[in-house]
């Protein structure tokens, strides 16, 4: 468990902030912050085999979860690991292709009642070894903070086989298999709180949940397919571990974005870099601590846009508790000098 209760942990910035405490300036951290832009990075990945065998070795999963704070002065450590861990936990292999990304058998109608839930923290000890590890070694001002893909997020990979641009076949499977479906569902519910909570006990301080693919579900899927799910995962979590902190990152959320902030109980919301400032700021609550929304490839092209973009963002959620955060994840292709700047800049108050 976190050392200390949610409530009076105000010496870690990050963690106060998403427990609804403003501060001077906006604590941040970066949404795949541990990767390829790295090189140290690369090295040790290098050194891992495979993608899954860096996540499941806790020596090299938390030298890498570590090497972006020794770069730069973020305010917390984000564990390394990967969403689709769920699916290999629960038995359905996952591999990873250079220059394709993961690769998955994609699961049918009659697989789901071979998923059991019960499996997952076996397979998914060498995880918690990992945050252990990160927390004794981060300052204590550091925010911890674990992560597990949404239900519908993992479920898309899981019947798709892939990743996809529209997520045609796990929409299509929703719509066709409806009993199937919600029996999948109710598998990565389960599946998922159980592992945040044991994320909780070995160490983590904060939780995000990735709905990563919610762009392309319309209003009723949506509700169906991410509100519900996620709602029953905070839920479920906050029976084992009350007030526990989660934060949800419902990409492409849109118009639905304060349905989702109020029906999850949510502590904190993330935001994409498409959620216009001002629609965010008016409909969320005043009090809704909220997340992000730099665009990645802004970082990438750095310089006056960058910062002029990042002042804005800043400015824009003044009048919450604000983490800085990109509007997804950091790309390969960004230059370390361009993070050093922007990290440097929301840091310095010189957007006051």
């Amino acid at each position: 468990m976190p050392d200390e209760t949610f409530a009076t942990a105000t010496h870690k910035p990050l963690l106060a902030t998403v427990m609804g405490e403003r501060q001077p300036r906006p604590p941040m951290w970066i949404m795949r912050q541990a990767g390829r832009y790295l090189p140290e990075y690369l090295d040790v990945r290098e050194k891992a085999g495979s993608f899954l065998d860096l996540c499941y070795t806790p020596e090299l999963a938390s030298e890498v979860t570590l090497q972006p704070l020794k770069r730069f002065d973020l305010d917390a450590a984000i564990l390394f690991s990967d969403i689709l861990v769920i699916p290999d936990a629960l038995g359905q292999p996952v591999r990873f292709e250079k220059g394709t990304g993961p690769i998955l058998e994609p699961i049918g109608a009659d697989d789901i009642s071979d998923l059991s839930p019960e499996k997952v923290l076996d397979k998914l000890s060498p995880v918690f070894e990992t945050i252990d590890r990160v927390k004794s070694a981060l300052d204590p001002e550091k925010t911890m903070i674990g992560f597990c893909g949404a239900p519908w997020t993992v479920a898309t990979y899981m019947i798709g086989g892939r990743g996809s641009t529209d997520q045609a076949a796990a929409r299509q499977f929703a719509y066709e298999h409806p009993e199937a479906f919600s029996a999948l569902m109710d598998v990565l519910v389960e599946a998922s709180a159980r592992y945040l909570v044991a994320q909780f006990k070995a160490g983590a301080d904060v939780v995000q949940i990735f709905e990563s693919w919610a762009l392309n579900l319309d209003e009723d899927a949506f509700t169906a397919q991410v509100i519900e799910p996620n709602a029953r995962i905070v839920a479920r979590v906050r029976q084992e571990i009350p007030d526990a902190p989660i934060i949800g990152f419902p990409r492409g959320a849109a118009g639905m974005v304060a349905r989702y902030a109020k029906a999850t109980g949510v502590t904190a919301l993330g935001l994409d870099h498409s959620m216009p400032l001002t629609f965010a700021d008016s409909a969320l609550v005043p009090s809704m601590p909220v997340q992000g929304n730099l665009d990645p490839l802004r970082l990438v092209a750095g310089g006056e846009q960058m910062i002029s973009r990042a002042g804005a963002i800043i400015d824009g959620f003044a009048g919450r508790p604000h983490i800085f955060n990109l509007g997804h994840g950091i790309v390969p292709q960004t230059p370390i000098a361009h993070v050093a700047a922007l990290v440097e800049f929301v840091k310095s108050g010189h957007w006051r």
